[in-house]
């Protein structure tokens, strides 16, 4: 059976590379194969982070950071041991592998605004990658999108159409996924895609609960489910101008950060910030031309209950993990880019007008040879 593999490393920087095998031509999904998450096996989380900051004072304006290079090599390689091992374990030769969809990890993210074109960085060195595993390997899937005057994210909508008809969903369902931050993809009655970032997911939370912990997240909610929501706060967060912007829009993981609860306690301040996630999918779910009545949520986010309970309460929708319907809620993001990379070998677009405001559908990504 060929096999397309999908690399996936959100911006939680949680020291793990998501990878997963599919079978597809890039509009069906035969088959969904074996899938990990595989820890780098070296400690990139510092330098990650060091990288992150440094692109943040960069913000596009000359020169790139020097630590780019060392970081994009050093995750490149990480990566790549890393599918010859998930390989290896699998039983899978590099002769069944049609390609690897490598995403790379993103930096800095800047959607277009007041005529200014977008920017996006995303490190990953596809030659590289290609060299280690012998697989052809398709990379820099957002550049392309970017150049077009798109936002260039989010990109899973084309994977979450053929997820959805693998359980024939008609519009009355959409996919929300809760990584750093989170996506909403909704297909109408016609068939046409309707996708954007509503606000953040876990990326607040997580850093707030990092700084006054040391913890890299609120395990279970459990904070969250402590403290008392600051409801007059949290009304004034939900008038954020992002929030009321037409779509297509996309954000940066710091685009919403930690200090909207500074000066709360612990608990109320990882309470406020879930509530801040859950009514911002409620804002996104309103700027849709019908609004669908249930969610099945992928992503990291889901295993949080207080977040999965409050996006029912404040977002007025019936919100179940991916694996209600039989999908891999921690896969479908590598899944993804799988998909993407079948789409790209095919020359087929994967961004639109409604998804990421190209002015018409656009492919994108390279190709690099691995044998």
């Amino acid at each position: 059976m060929p096999w397309t593999l999908g690399l996936m490393t959100g911006t939680v920087l949680d020291g793990n590379v998501d990878i997963a095998a599919l079978d597809t031509d890039g509009v069906r999904i035969e088959a969904f194969g074996p899938w990990t998450l595989a820890p780098y096996g070296c400690d990139l989380r510092g330098l990650l982070q060091e990288t992150l900051a440094a692109a943040r004072a960069w913000d596009f304006d000359g020169a790139e950071p020097e630590i780019f290079a060392e970081a994009e090599a050093a995750l490149t390689r990480a990566q790549a041991l890393a599918v010859n091992a998930f390989l290896a374990e699998n039983g899978i030769a590099v002769s069944e592998v049609t390609a690897i969809g490598f995403h790379g990890q993103t930096v800095l993210h800047r959607g277009p605004a007041g005529g200014r074109r977008g920017a996006t960085r995303q490190l990953g060195d596809g030659a590289l990658m290609a060299a280690i595993t012998r697989i052809d390997t398709v990379y820099d899937f957002r550049s392309a999108d970017v150049a077009a005057g798109g936002q260039g994210a989010p990109l899973a909508p084309a994977y979450h159409a053929a997820l959805l008809d693998t359980i024939a969903a008609g519009p009355e369902t959409a996919v929300l996924n809760l990584g750093g931050v989170a996506n909403l993809t909704w297909r109408d009655a016609d068939g046409g895609l309707h996708a954007f970032d509503t606000g953040p997911a876990n990326a607040p939370l997580n850093d707030w609960v990092a700084r006054h912990t040391g913890a890299a997240m609120d395990v279970d909610g459990a904070l969250g489910a402590q403290g008392t929501v600051d409801e007059a706060r949290l009304a004034r967060l939900l008038e954020h101008p992002y929030l009321a912007a037409p779509y297509p829009k996309s954000l940066d993981r710091f685009g919403f950060e930690a200090s909207m609860a500074d000066g709360l306690s612990l608990a109320d301040g990882a309470a406020t910030l879930t509530a801040f996630t859950a009514g911002a999918v409620g804002r996104g779910l309103d700027r849709l031309p019908g609004r669908p009545s249930h969610l099945v949520v992928s992503g990291g986010g889901r295993r949080n209950p207080k977040l999965m309970r409050m996006i029912g309460e404040r977002a007025g929708v019936e919100a179940v993990p991916a694996e209600a319907v039989g999908w891999r809620g921690d896969a479908v993001e590598a899944e993804c880019f799988a998909f993407l990379a079948a789409r790209v070998l095919r020359g087929m677009a994967y961004s639109y007008p409604t998804t990421t405001g190209v002015p018409v559908p656009t492919g994108g990504g390279r190709v690099v040879a691995g044998r």
